[in-house]
C-alpha cells in the first residue's frame, strides 16, 4: 500500500451487514472480523446488522442504510454463492445506481492465489447507490480478510495513492 504520509486519514463510517440464516450476531465470526479489521484501521461502526438470505429484507436493510446521511460505506459478508439461498448480489443489483465490477475481478484474483479455483463459485460486487459505496464479500472469514486486506484496507484509505474510494465520496452524487 503507497501511503502519503502529506495527506490527512478521513475516517469512512461504516455499516455492517451479515447474511445468514445459520448464524446469530453472537455466531457472527465474519462480521465481528469485519469490524474489527475497520476499526483497527481508525474508520468508524455506524451500525451492524443480521438478516436472512432474503432479498427483499437484504434491500431493505441496504435502502435505509444508504439513505442514511451517517453511513458512507456498506460492508455485506454471506449470500454470494452459488446455491438457491445466496441472494446477496441480487439485492446490490437492485439498489446499484453503478456497479463496480473490478471489485468482484480483483476480489477472485486475489482469492485464487489462496484456494484456487474455488474461487469461481464466489459472486462478490460492488456498487455505488446515491451516493454510498457497497460491498459484498462472502461469508468465510478468510474471504472477508481478504477483501478487507486486499483491496478495501487500501482504497478505504485517503491516504492511498494513486487514487481511492475516499477522495471521490464527495463526486459520488453527481449527474
Amino acid at each position: 500500500m503507497r501511503i502519503d504520509s502529506q495527506c490527512a486519514f478521513i475516517p469512512v463510517r461504516i455499516a455492517v451487514l451479515t447474511v445468514s440464516d445459520t448464524r446469530t450476531l453472537a455466531e457472527d465470526r465474519s462480521g465481528d472480523t469485519l469490524v474489527g479489521l475497520l476499526t483497527e484501521a481508525g474508520h468508524v461502526l455506524a451500525d451492524r446488522a443480521l438478516l436472512p438470505d432474503d432479498v427483499a429484507a437484504i434491500v431493505g436493510r441496504l435502502h435505509g442504510w444508504i439513505d442514511d446521511p451517517a453511513i458512507d460505506c456498506i460492508l455485506t459478508t454471506g449470500g454470494t454463492g452459488v446455491t438457491g439461498r445466496d441472494v446477496t448480489p441480487e439485492a446490490v443489483e437492485r439498489v446499484a445506481d453503478k456497479m463496480i465490477p473490478g471489485f468482484g475481478e480483483l476480489f477472485r484474483w486475489l482469492s485464487y492465489a489462496k484456494i484456487g479455483t474455488s474461487t469461481v463459485q464466489s459472486r462478490a460486487c460492488a456498487c455505488v447507490s446515491r451516493g454510498t459505496y457497497v460491498f459484498a464479500l462472502p461469508g468465510s472469514t478468510g474471504a472477508v480478510r481478504d477483501g478487507w486486506e486486499g483491496i478495501l484496507a487500501s482504497q478505504l484509505d485517503s491516504r492511498h495513492t494513486p487514487c481511492n474510494f475516499v477522495e471521490l465520496m464527495p463526486r459520488l452524487r453527481e449527474r
